[in-house]
């Protein structure tokens, strides 16, 4: 095993610190944040896939967030007209939530942006170093899952 004093080891950690201060999993994505911007695109695909609406349970469990803050971000979009709430006629005590017509546009609007922000770092890295990276760090997420479960 190498000494965590080397080289290495150190650079890697430097460049783990530096990744995370640069903050760019917390920016936010055509003005959402991260979790808002979570939650539409979820809200979309689902509606694509299923060709109906969600409750909060579906989201808080797709997503591995509690409902009661999966609730605040739908109070957000609703507060915004992104969302809208009805009641399902097949059981009223659930609530259905779906993308208004301003929310899809928002929606593909922050698809857009956040794929443009992937597309223009591999226009910056080069398509072998991009790739190199998709599997480096896909490894690194094996190595942390494998540890994180022992």
């Amino acid at each position: 095993m190498a000494d965590f004093e080397s080289g290495t080891a150190q650079k890697l950690l430097q460049s783990f610190m530096q990744l995370k201060k640069t903050g760019w999993h917390n920016k936010k994505i055509a003005g959402f944040n991260p979790s808002e911007f979570r939650v539409l695109v979820t809200i979309q695909r689902y509606a694509n896939e299923k060709n109906t609406e969600m409750k909060v349970s579906e989201i808080s469990q797709l997503l591995q967030v509690t409902p009661p803050t999966i609730t605040q971000i739908v109070n957000i979009l609703e507060k915004d007209s992104l969302i809208e709430r009805t009641v399902d006629p097949e059981d009223r005590r659930a609530v259905k939530i779906k993308l208004t017509r301003a929310g899809i546009e928002a929606t593909e609007s922050a698809r857009k942006a956040f794929g443009d922000t992937f597309l223009e770092l591999i226009d910056y890295l080069g398509e072998d170093e991009s790739e190199q990276l998709a599997g480096l760090l896909s490894r690194v997420h094996d190595y942390f899952n494998q540890i994180s479960h022992q």
